[in-house]
């Protein structure tokens, strides 16, 4: 099973966005939809081929709204994600699962502050907020070890695995 993560720009609302609009409901209507991550929408598919093309079919929607899109794939790795284009390339074996090792993208995790509560209300139920996403720092993978993220305090991190484009190196020949 392959997993979708479609990350929100700052200032919409992505779940909203992508269900108020008939051919993007159409699209995910057969999905369970959840929230890893604050602003985010993430799928289940059977496959890396399906993720990529759920992907293209939400193309226009992503472009308007998504900062980010992510697929993992158990048989690539099974704690580092892909991004949507690296996905695609290894789908189409553009390129070897050597080279998709090279180029990261590491996104710092930060948990939510815990709700507070009212020390006179105990029946107050707690709502539960998804971690944050935020800003990623470029790192290329040199050894087994990867680089401590450093942009500033976090909870976890999560890394995406990236093509040298998506890195902004250029192309050796």
């Amino acid at each position: 099973m392959a997993r979708v993560c479609i990350v929100g720009t700052p200032e919409t609302n992505l779940r909203y966005e992508l269900l108020s609009r008939e051919t993007a409901r159409n699209a995910l209507a057969t999905y369970d939809l959840r929230e890893p991550f604050e602003n985010t929408v993430a799928v289940e598919t059977v496959s890396l081929g399906s993720a990529v093309a759920l992907l293209g079919d939400l193309n226009w929607y992503l472009v308007r709204f998504a900062r980010d899109v992510f697929v993992m794939e158990p048989s690539v790795s099974e704690t580092e994600w892909l991004s949507r284009d690296l996905a695609a390339a290894l789908r189409d074996d553009d390129v070897t699962d050597d080279d998709a090792q090279r180029f990261l993208k590491i996104y710092g995790v930060v948990e939510p502050d815990p709700p507070e509560r009212d020390d006179e209300d105990d029946e107050q139920p707690a709502t539960e907020q998804p971690p944050e996403l935020v800003e990623p720092m470029y790192v290329t993978r040199t050894g087994r070890e990867l680089p401590e993220y450093d942009l500033r305090e976090v909870d976890d991190t999560l890394t995406v695995r990236v093509t040298e484009s998506e890195f902004g190196g250029e192309k050796q020949r």
